[in-house]
């Protein structure tokens, strides 16, 4: 048997010396992990911490849960398929039988099923593909704020011009406008319609619309649902497919397994990641109408665009969470929770105010200094939280949707406690 290799220390030398400058999370949360359960993540050296960072909304149902780490070892331990590129599998079928059963059909969505690369960035990379071959298109129009990724036909489409300068290049094929209430007194889709409608507005006919419903990298900002099926309208009568980006917003993260359900809106392309698996694998697929499925074999491929551990992870996450309604009318109590304690934080600080949608909140505290104050301080005490937005001003929480009441009021109480400190030994006075 080989021996056990794990380093059992909180010692981070060996990252220093080795792992790559790109490493980010890691900088703000400064401790060696060794092991996690629901909602609680524990240090090396023994320290809890609770978590509201959630993989940046990969864990959506906390971390370890029992019922999918028992469908696992069990695949595991009866020899099933660990790799399968696109063959049929039985774990593949069960999850896309679970996924039409739960969540397709009951929602009334005819869209297949296209299993990408593991990551988001891939789903939005060949969702831009599928529409500019099936319009014979190639304009996309992205809008301000969004972030759909790091690869380089994402990357066009993301906001974000730290990332986007990491490119090395100049970034085409995407036309940028505003987003909903990106300013004031600003009718942002009456402008895109304008545009698309003039000959001379300096918009190419696009492939497809692409939009989160909510923002989540570029500070929880959340559209309206009048803005979002104006935006679909738009698409339509322009020719143009309507992408709508769920890869951090769905998966119950707004409270709807689909961020954009009740928005009266029918997407074309569902770039789908993160909490897809249900258990934190990599794992990301495109829901494509059928009139729209348009690539040749293998035209979009990759070696791993078939995790057949995901499949089962997330075949028991769909059974358990979606199978009825009553995980999905839990998610509306908790949500009014959140916001309930996220008022409170708010009130502290002048000039603060809540963003987001559901259970993907947050609130900007107007400053990127003060809400990385204020995630430093909450670390110290226990709660692993992060901050969003064009400046980093949003203290954003991604908790585990099922964490349970006590432990998400502990998890404020810390985030609360942490904001006064910083408050304290600011300029900025409480009111």
């Amino acid at each position: 048997m080989p021996k056990d290799m794990t380093i059992h220390t909180s010692d981070t030398a060996i990252f220093e010396r080795r792992e790559s400058a790109a490493r980010s999370y890691c900088r703000g949360i400064p401790t060696v992990f060794a092991s996690a359960s629901g909602s609680i993540m524990r240090g090396a050296d023994g320290a809890e911490h609770i978590d509201f960072l959630a993989g940046c909304s990969s864990l959506n149902y906390g971390h370890n849960d029992p019922d999918m780490k028992a469908a696992l070892i069990a695949h595991l331990t009866a020899d099933g398929i660990a790799h399968g590129l696109d063959l049929h599998t039985t774990a593949k079928a069960a999850f896309l039988d679970a996924f039409e059963s739960h969540i397709l059909a009951p929602r009334g969505m005819d869209h297949r099923v296209m299993f990408t690369g593991p990551t988001g960035a891939n789903a939005v990379e060949a969702a831009m593909k599928i529409a500019r071959k099936s319009t014979g298109r190639t304009n996309i129009v992205a809008f301000t704020n969004g972030f759909h990724g790091v690869t380089m036909g994402a990357l066009a489409a993301t906001g974000n011009g730290y990332h986007r300068g990491g490119a090395g290049m100049e970034t085409q094929g995407v036309t940028r406008v505003p987003y909903d209430d990106y300013a004031d007194g600003l009718d942002s889709a009456a402008l895109l319609d304008q545009m698309l409608s003039d000959n001379s507005g300096g918009i190419d006919a696009p492939a497809a619309i692409m939009l989160e419903t909510v923002q989540g990298e570029g500070g929880l900002n959340a559209a309206s649902a009048d803005f979002v099926r104006a935006v679909a309208d738009i698409a339509k009568r322009h020719g143009a497919l309507l992408i709508l980006d769920d890869i951090q917003a769905g998966c119950g993260r707004t409270g709807k397994f689909f961020s954009f359900e009740e928005m009266g809106v029918m997407p074309d392309l569902v770039p789908m990641a993160k909490s897809v698996s249900g258990f934190g694998l990599p794992m990301a697929l495109v829901l494509v109408r059928p009139q729209h499925d348009v690539f040749g074999p293998a035209e979009h491929n990759g070696t791993f665009r078939g995790n057949t551990h995901a499949f089962v992870t997330a075949r028991v996450a769909i059974e358990k969470f979606w199978a009825d309604s009553a995980f999905e009318a839990d998610l509306a109590r908790r949500a009014a929770l959140i916001e309930t304690r996220l008022t409170e934080l708010a009130r502290l600080i002048p000039g603060a105010y809540l963003k987001g949608r559901g259970l993907m909140r947050g609130v900007d505290v107007g400053t990127g200094d003060l809400a990385g104050a204020i995630c430093k301080r909450a670390f110290q005490g226990g709660l692993i939280i992060e901050t969003s937005g064009n400046e980093d001003q949003v203290v954003k929480v991604l908790a585990p949707l099922t964490t349970p009441d006590a432990l998400l009021s502990r998890g404020f109480d810390i985030l609360l406690d942490a904001a006064r400190d910083v408050l304290s030994t600011t300029k900025i006075a409480a009111e």
